[in-house]
C-alpha cells in the first residue's frame, strides 16, 4: 500500500520530538543543582482580619494598623539588589473575602510624579505605578497583575507564557491613590471571586513592583536577572478560611444600535440587542463560562496595517469573553516570548510568522473570512485547574453568514496541560469545527514547554516540543506540522534562542492560525547586554545577531532569509535608540501583486524569481514619561529589485492628566523596474478623561490603499469595577475614485449597558 508523506514521515517526527524533548531534560540533568539566590526566598505570614474597608487610598481604618508590613524592597532596574533612591512601604492582610494591600511611595520631590493617565483601563508605561503579582497556585507558571497609578487608575492582566501579558483581561477589583506632600499612596482590594486559586493551599506566590519613571527605575520585592514575573516572587503563607460567596457572575447588557448604509442601496435599521454573560466558579479553581447573544460592539478597534508582505498579518484578541483563562488554551510557546520583559523578541522573524501554526485562535469565531462580525448565538466555557491539570473546554455556536453563504457552524475546543518537574507543563489540544467555511475540520496536537529559572546566577532557560495534526476531508495527507526550541531569555549578559518549525502544505486548523504552509524555519538570535557603569548617559547596549530562513517542504528550497546585525542602546530616562542592518533573500514561486489600486486601475506586481537585497532601520524611541512620546523611525535600502524609503513617527501629546492627542505616520516608498508606488498610512487619535471613571476617546485611520477612512469615538463610563456604560460611534468613508472626495459608506451608533451582579 502506498503511503502518503505524513504517513511515511510520522514516525520520522515523534522520533525528532522525542530527541527533542529528551535534549531539553538532558540539559535540564545536566544543570548543576542550585539553590535560589537568598533574594528569592523570602516567605511571610499574613494575618487574617475582620471587616470592610473603603478603598479610598487614605490607609486610615484600624485595620492597616494591624497589618503586615514589607519594607525589603530593592532595585531590579538598573543596578539590581541596590538601594532604591526612594523608600518604599508595603502594607497587606486578607479577610474572608478579599486581599488588601497599600503601599506607600516616598517621593523627596513630589511635583516629579508622573500621573498622566486618568482614562481608566488605559496602560500606565508613562506613570508612577505600584503592581501586585499574584501567583494563587504557588506553580511558578501562570498568575495575575494588578497595578494602580498615582491617580488611581486600575490595570490588570494575566500572565501567559510566564512573561507575556494578556493585557486585555478585564478582573473586578478595587483600587484608589492619594498624593501627600511627601510621595503617594495606594489601596487594593482583590476579592477572590475574581481569581482562581488552590484552597487546599495556605500560600500563594506574590511580588510587588514599584516603577519611578523619571529615573526609570525598577523596584521589587523578589527579582532575578532583573525580571519580576509568576515563576520569580515570594511566598505568603497563613491563608485560610477564604470565602468566594456563592462564586456566581450574572451580567445582562443591553446594546441599543442604529445603523445605516449609505450609497445607491441605502438602508437603516434599529435594534434592541439584550445579551446575557453568567459566570460561576465550580470550585474555587474552575470555571464556567456561559454567553448568550454575545454582543462584542464596545470591543476596541484594531489598528490599521499597511501590508507589503507577501504574508497574512495577525491582530490580537480583544474580545472579554475570549481573553478569560485565554492562557489555559494557550499552546507550545508559539509567538511567546516576544516582550522585552522576557528578554526576547526576533526582529528577523516576521512578526506574524512567530504566530504561524497556532492550532487555536480565538478570532477565527464570529468573525467571517472578510473580517466582519457574524452573531454568536451561545457559547459556554469550562476552564480551571484541577490538581496539577489545567483543563479548558470552549463551546461555541455561531449564525449563519448570508454574506459569505457558510451555514450556522458549532465550534469546539478542549485543553488539557499537566504541571511536571517544577515549572515545566504537558498538555495535549484538540479542535473541531470549521467557522469560516462549510467544510468540517479538526485537529489534535500535544505539547511539553520546559523552564527552569534556578540556574546558576539567576539565570533562565526554556524550551519546547510539540506536534499537531489537521484532519480536513477535502485534504489528503501532509497535514501535520511541529516545532522544537530553545532558549536563554536573560536581561542582562548573554541570551539567545532557537527555533525550529515545519507546517505541512495541507496542515489547515480552521480554528487556528496559518499564514504559510508547506514550509521548514529556523530562527536563531544571540546577543549580550551590558549594564554601564553609574553616572553616564547610556544605561545598557545590547549587540546582537538575528537570523531566519525558511525553506519549501517539498524539494527544500529557501523560501525567504533574513540575517542582521542588531545595535541598541537605552538612557537612564527609558529612551531607545535602535539600529537594525539586515540582508534578505526572496524566492518567488508566482508572481507577487505587491499593490493594487482601490479604483482596480493599476496593479503593480514583482515576477517570481530570486530576489536579494539590503534593508536597514534607525528608530529612536522616547520615553513615555515625556510631555512628547512615541517613536520615529526611518527604514531604507533595496526592495526585491528596487528601493524602497520607509518614514514613520507614532507621536503622543500629554499636556495634562485630562489629555493625550496622539498622531500615527507612515510613508512607504517603493521604486521598482515595473513601477513605483507610495503607500501611506495615517491615524489620528484623541483621549480626554474627565474623571478616573468617565472617558471620551476618538481614533481616526486612512491608508491610500484602500482609500478608507474609519472613525471610532467612544464614551465610556465605569462608575465602578464590573459596572460600565458604552456609547461607541462607528463611521466609514472611502475614496475609491481617488478624486480626494470621500463619500458616507456606513454608520453605526450603540449603546451599551453591562451591569455585574455578583452573589
Amino acid at each position: 500500500m502506498l503511503q502518503t508523506r505524513s504517513e511515511y514521515r510520522l514516525p520520522v517526527l515523534c522520533d525528532r520530538l522525542l530527541a527533542a524533548a529528551c535534549l531539553i531534560v538532558l540539559c535540564c540533568a545536566l544543570t548543576p543543582a542550585q539553590a535560589q539566590v537568598v533574594m528569592g526566598d523570602k516567605t511571610v505570614v499574613v494575618p487574617k482580619l475582620d471587616g470592610e474597608l473603603r478603598i479610598d487610598g487614605k490607609l486610615d481604618e484600624p485595620q492597616w494598623a494591624q497589618a503586615l508590613v514589607v519594607e525589603d524592597l530593592h532595585q531590579y532596574q538598573p543596578y539590581e539588589y541596590s538601594e532604591p533612591s526612594q523608600k518604599t512601604k508595603v502594607w497587606i492582610f486578607y479577610t474572608a473575602d478579599a486581599l488588601y494591600v497599600a503601599a506607600f511611595f516616598e517621593e523627596s520631590d513630589p511635583s516629579l510624579i508622573s500621573a498622566s493617565v486618568l482614562r481608566q483601563g488605559e496602560g500606565l508605561v508613562a506613570d508612577d505605578i505600584f503592581s501586585v503579582i499574584l501567583d494563587p497556585y504557588l506553580d511558578r507558571r501562570n498568575g495575575y497583575r494588578f497595578t494602580v497609578n498615582p491617580n488611581g487608575v486600575r490595570w490588570e492582566g494575566l500572565y501567559q507564557n510566564i512573561t507575556d501579558i494578556q493585557g486585555n483581561w478585564d478582573g473586578i477589583w478595587q483600587a484608589d491613590a492619594l498624593v501627600v506632600d511627601n510621595g503617594w499612596y495606594s489601596e487594593m482590594r482583590i476579592p477572590y471571586a475574581s481569581i482562581s486559586f488552590n484552597p487546599d493551599s495556605a500560600a500563594w506566590g506574590i511580588n510587588f513592583r514599584r516603577e519611578i519613571r523619571r529615573n526609570n527605575e525598577g523596584i521589587g520585592w523578589v527579582s532575578r536577572n532583573r525580571q519580576l514575573n509568576p515563576s520569580i516572587a515570594g511566598t505568603i503563607t497563613g491563608l485560610a478560611g477564604l470565602d468566594q460567596g456563592l462564586g456566581l457572575d450574572v451580567v445582562p447588557s443591553m446594546t441599543i444600535r442604529e445603523e445605516r448604509v449609505y450609497g445607491p442601496v441605502a438602508a437603516n435599521e434599529r435594534n434592541f440587542e439584550p445579551s446575557l454573560d453568567v459566570f460561576y466558579k465550580l470550585t474555587p479553581q474552575l470555571n464556567a463560562s456561559l454567553t448568550v447573544n454575545t454582543d462584542f460592539s464596545a470591543a476596541e478597534v484594531d489598528s490599521r496595517q499597511v501590508n507589503l508582505t507577501r504574508f497574512s498579518l495577525f491582530f490580537p484578541e480583544r474580545r472579554d469573553f475570549f481573553i478569560r483563562e485565554a492562557d489555559i488554551f494557550e499552546f507550545g510557546q508559539i509567538g511567546g516570548g516576544q516582550s522585552e520583559e522576557s528578554g526576547g523578541g526576533n526582529p528577523a522573524v516576521p512578526s506574524a510568522n512567530a504566530q504561524n501554526g497556532r492550532p487555536f485562535f480565538s478570532r477565527r469565531i464570529g468573525l467571517n473570512g472578510n473580517g466582519a462580525p457574524v452573531d454568536i448565538n451561545y457559547g459556554g466555557k469550562l476552564a480551571g485547574r484541577i490538581g496539577d491539570w489545567n483543563v479548558g473546554t470552549l463551546l461555541v455556536s455561531q449564525d449563519a453568514d448570508p454574506v459569505t453563504g457558510v451555514a450556522q457552524r458549532d465550534i469546539a475546543v478542549g485543553r488539557a496541560v499537566l504541571n511536571v518537574l517544577s515549572e515545566s507543563q504537558v498538555g495535549v489540544i484538540a479542535t473541531s469545527g470549521a467557522p469560516q467555511s462549510n467544510g468540517d475540520n479538526s485537529l489534535a496536537g500535544m505539547d511539553f514547554r520546559y523552564r527552569n529559572s534556578n540556574l546558576p546566577g539567576g539565570r533562565t532557560m526554556q524550551g519546547f516540543a510539540y506536534f499537531q495534526q489537521s484532519d480536513t476531508p477535502t485534504l489528503t495527507g501532509d497535514d501535520a506540522a511541529w516545532g522544537y526550541g530553545l532558549s536563554f531569555p536573560n536581561n542582562q549578559g548573554w541570551r539567545g534562542s532557537y527555533v525550529h518549525k515545519e507546517i505541512e502544505r495541507n496542515f489547515n486548523p480552521a480554528l487556528g492560525f496559518v499564514n504559510q504552509s508547506d514550509m521548514s524555519d529556523n530562527a536563531l538570535d544571540f546577543g549580550y547586554r551590558r549594564f554601564l557603569a553609574p553616572g553616564g548617559y547610556f544605561r545598557s547596549v545590547y549587540a546582537g545577531i538575528d537570523a531566519y530562513r525558511a525553506e519549501y517542504l517539498d524539494d527544500g528550497s529557501l523560501n525567504n532569509q533574513n540575517i542582521g546585525l542588531r545595535l541598541t542602546a537605552n538612557n537612564n530616562k527609558g529612551d531607545n535608540f535602535i539600529l537594525r542592518l539586515m540582508t534578505n533573500k526572496e524566492v518567488l514561486r508566482d508572481k507577487f501583486v505587491i499593490y493594487r489600486a482601490s479604483d482596480k486601475s493599476r496593479q503593480i506586481s514583482i515576477p517570481a524569481g530570486s530576489y536579494g537585497f539590503d534593508d536597514n532601520m534607525l528608530r529612536v524611541e522616547l520615553a513615555d514619561q515625556r510631555l512628547v512620546s512615541g517613536s520615529a523611525t526611518v527604514r531604507w535600502g533595496q526592495y526585491f529589485d528596487g528601493k524602497r524609503l520607509q518614514q514613520g513617527a507614532d507621536l503622543i501629546i500629554r499636556p495634562n492628566r485630562h489629555l493625550a492627542l496622539g498622531v500615527q505616520y507612515t510613508q512607504n516608498e517603493i521604486e521598482l523596474p515595473y513601477g513605483n508606488f507610495t503607500t501611506r498610512l495615517f491615524g489620528l487619535q484623541s483621549r480626554i478623561a474627565f474623571t478616573n471613571t468617565l472617558s471620551w476617546s476618538t481614533l481616526l485611520q486612512y491608508d491610500n490603499v484602500s482609500e478608507a477612512m474609519g472613525i471610532n469615538s467612544r464614551l465610556h463610563w465605569i462608575p465602578e469595577a464590573g459596572k460600565q456604560v458604552f456609547v461607541v460611534l462607528n463611521y466609514g468613508l472611502s475614496d475609491p475614485d481617488r478624486d480626494n472626495e470621500f463619500h458616507s459608506v456606513n454608520a453605526d451608533l450603540s449603546m451599551k449597558v453591562n451591569y455585574t451582579l455578583r452573589f
